[in-house]
């Protein structure tokens, strides 16, 4: 099926996407939207003009109440849309298109949900295993739980923010393995994960929980997402309760949550879990439980010029988007409509496809040379982190680029 917009073959917003997002139009206020190559689409219009009979949620300004709807509402909006604008539609001479469509820069990004709570797993084994050579044991860099269950950690939904936001440089403790006493101050040690996120529908409130089987009903779309870590922070504060201030200061949001029916194509198996085998309420059914999406890092220096530093794949991680939702939920914990989980930093095998500086650097050792001939043991001031990510077969569907500058942190007086 072809759209009447025109649409490049390096577009990421192909017909066969129609991803979901929120934007500021032209007129100021938040219309929740869609996007056909460099035109935006919005939703709120288009139900406006008589279209989406019965889906007055669109008229909102996130997608929380329709994303409660479910899987079946969603796909009626997106065959709606797709005999609309398909080649040949009646709606490509209605006087009513031009109060429905904008070009992409006369409009702004904002959150298409509203984000009650957010999680972030560590499901890629290749990324627990170097984390684990590097500061415990090689011999034995898993921790005895991790095959046995998707590890994760409660986020703060607060701070996470939609691509194209700064963030600034965070504060905190930091005490190295041979300083006498913590300082403070900004941390040195700025780093990205690269991670793809799942928007949720809400689950069962009465203390049951979604099943594997039935966890990718509850999945609305995924996203781009770049967790914000300050290893210095980090290292000193995580022992004995994970994680805080060296996460929860910033997390960055790609633009455009892609459908999950879009990505059906895209699905493939993830690693075999034999070895162990999981216990019965983490085992799968379905073998395609993964989806073999290409993923890109780069950084842009302060002159624009950029420098990929990183090529991965979604079908690295071990544990599936279902997994996670299944472990989430079995203690009765309560899964909101536009709840976020995300993957945790996604590696492959090679050092070109390690999703964080962590890895690529190895903690610092191993600088990256960018194309100025600077180098990069960590996240610089004025540096801007770029993901992308786009289906590695078939039609193309991405995401658009996820991008989060760094700037200094800010002064700190007693």
């Amino acid at each position: 099926m072809a759209s009447f917009i025109p649409v490049s073959d390096a577009s990421d917003f192909s017909f066969s996407n129609l991803p979901w997002g929120a934007v500021v139009w032209t007129d100021g206020t938040t219309h929740l939207a869609t996007r056909l190559g460099g035109t935006v689409i919005s939703l709120r219009a288009l139900h406006q003009a008589g279209m989406f009979a019965g889906f007055a949620e669109l008229q909102q300004d996130c997608f929380n109440a329709f994303i409660d709807r479910g899987p079946e509402a969603w796909s009626a909006v997106r065959r709606e849309l797709q005999a609309l604008y398909r080649a040949g539609s009646a709606w490509e001479s209605s006087p009513l298109r031009a109060a429905c469509e904008a070009d992409c820069a006369a409009v702004a990004n904002v959150l298409p949900v509203r984000i009650g709570d957010y999680t972030d797993f560590y499901a890629s084994r290749q990324h627990a295993t170097n984390v684990g050579m590097m500061f415990r044991d090689p011999a034995n860099a898993l921790l005895p739980n991790w095959l046995h269950l998707p590890v994760g950690y409660h986020g703060r939904a607060s701070t996470v923010a939609v691509s194209g936001t700064d963030v600034v440089r965070p504060n905190g403790q930091r005490k190295g393995p041979n300083d006498p006493a913590p300082v403070f101050g900004p941390s040195v040690k700025l780093d990205f994960e690269l991670e793809v996120g799942v928007v949720l529908r809400g689950g069962p409130t009465d203390g049951s929980w979604i099943s594997v089987d039935q966890a990718e009903s509850h999945i609305f779309g995924l996203v781009l997402f770049k967790d914000w870590s300050a290893r210095d922070i980090q290292q000193w504060e995580y022992v004995p309760l994970g994680p805080f201030l060296a996460k929860n200061f910033a997390s960055t949001m790609g633009a455009w949550i892609v459908p999950f029916e879009a990505l059906e194509g895209a699905r493939c198996a993830g690693a075999p879990q034999e070895d162990p085998s999981p216990l019965p309420y983490l085992k799968q059914d379905r073998r395609a439980s993964h989806w073999d999406l290409t993923l890109e890092v780069a950084i842009v220096a302060a002159d624009g010029r950029e420098t990929v530093i990183s090529t991965s794949n979604a079908k690295h991680l071990y544990w599936s988007f279902a997994q996670q939702i299944a472990h989430h939920s079995i203690n009765g914990c309560v899964l909101r409509s536009g709840d976020l989980l995300a993957s945790g930093t996604i590696s492959g095998d090679e050092p070109g496809s390690y999703g964080s500086m962590l890895e690529l650097t190895w903690n610092g050792s191993k600088p990256i040379r960018l194309h100025d001939g600077s180098e990069r043991a960590f996240i610089e001031d004025g540096d801007t982190v770029a993901l992308r990510g786009r289906t590695a077969q078939g039609p193309r569907i991405g995401f658009g680029d996820c991008l989060a500058r760094i700037l200094p942190a800010k002064p700190w007086q007693k």
